[in-house]
């Protein structure tokens, strides 16, 4: 473990841990947890100044990308990651479990979220690992279908081999979900039944075969500061970076080990999306899962640090999520005009 840095006092004039302002904003893939540590533990309105001025250098502030994340097939799972309703192995959640979804629904569940106003649109299905058959088939015409609507496809089907992977990439996936969850010394404590290096031999797959990574973690699992500065260190020393990397607060689901974990504070989330911004300038940060108990100014919040990024929709696979008239509202009296999405449909 890393020794836990003093807190910092920055005058209005300072950068903090950077010399510059052109440190501030570089694209680096050599990142030491102190340095992660030092700028995430900065007070806080230092911290959004500087996270902002980084997102402002490299991405335009207005453009927050809307995505929907569906459940193609629910429950069941093998592993037994300590956070999640779908492992089999947590009896007591009562979520029942359910078959691949056919194809055609899943098109008109991705027509309607597009109409909605989604760009992306995010298929989830709870496999350890996908078997090779008329299911991973079925989901790569899922992917084709979701492509040629005009809408950015991204799934997450557990780990995968290089040949999925290149056939996933055929299909015309835009990009891969697959979360580190947390840093590497406290990954043991949330899942037994995979390694983290299990998970980085599925990143590195994905990337061989051209797909964008979509990698991100959970706060509030019971993990340090440190530990998250572990994972954002791992995300940001990839070269490239991952090119969207999801912030989750944990939902504590009754009947799951974590069930009794107290609520994140809206402050944790706002340090975790500015501390990935700035070492990550270019990735989409996604504000994701346990949105829904944000305030909306908590939210406005995280924007300014450099999210850009909400799921869009009353559902994130199993957990409530925001109504999607109310996201509008929101985006809306910010002064973010919705556009649809410019995408060119996949061949």
């Amino acid at each position: 473990m890393s020794e836990t840095p003093s807190p910092h006092s920055f005058g209005p004039n300072s950068f903090g841990p950077f010399a510059s302002a052109t440190e501030l904003g570089a694209i680096r893939h050599d990142w030491s947890v102190t340095e992660i540590r030092a700028i995430h533990d900065m007070p806080l309105l230092d911290l959004v100044h500087r996270a902002g001025t980084v997102h402002r250098m490299h991405n335009d502030p207005a453009d927050i990308q809307r995505a929907a994340l569906l459940s193609i097939k629910t429950g069941g799972c093998p592993e037994d990651c300590a956070y999640c309703p779908q492992s089999a192995h947590h009896k007591g959640t009562a979520l029942p479990r359910e078959r691949l979804m056919p194809v055609e629904t899943v098109l008109k569940e991705a027509a309607a979220a597009k109409a909605n106003g989604a760009h992306r649109f995010c298929m989830g299905a709870a496999w350890r690992q996908p078997k090779d058959g008329p299911e991973f088939d079925a989901v790569l015409a899922m992917v084709r279908g979701v492509r040629g609507l005009g809408m950015e496809a991204c799934v997450t089907l557990g780990m995968l081999t290089p040949a999925q992977a290149g056939r996933l990439a055929e299909a015309g996936l835009t990009s891969y979900n697959h979360n580190l969850d947390t840093g590497p010394d406290f990954y043991g404590d949330i899942i037994s039944t995979r390694t983290y290096e299990d998970r980085l031999k599925t990143l590195e797959n994905v990337r061989a075969a051209g797909i964008g990574v979509c990698c991100g973690g959970i706060v509030g699992m019971g993990e340090g500061v440190t530990d998250r500065a572990q994972m954002l260190q791992v995300l940001a020393n990839h070269a490239p970076h991952p090119e969207s990397v999801p912030i989750n607060a944990l939902v504590a689901v009754a009947g799951t080990p974590l069930e009794d974990r107290p609520a994140v504070d809206p402050l944790d989330l706002v340090r975790m999306c500015a501390t990935a911004r700035i070492v990550m300038p270019k990735a989409r940060v996604r504000l994701s899962a346990g949105r829904k108990s944000l305030t909306r100014e908590a939210q406005i919040l995280c924007f300014l640090a450099g999210a850009n990024s909400i799921f869009y929709g009353e559902r994130l696979l199993t957990t409530a999520n925001n109504e999607a008239d109310d996201d509008a509202a929101l985006l809306r009296d910010i002064g973010i005009t919705v556009h649809e999405p410019v995408l060119a449909a996949a061949e």
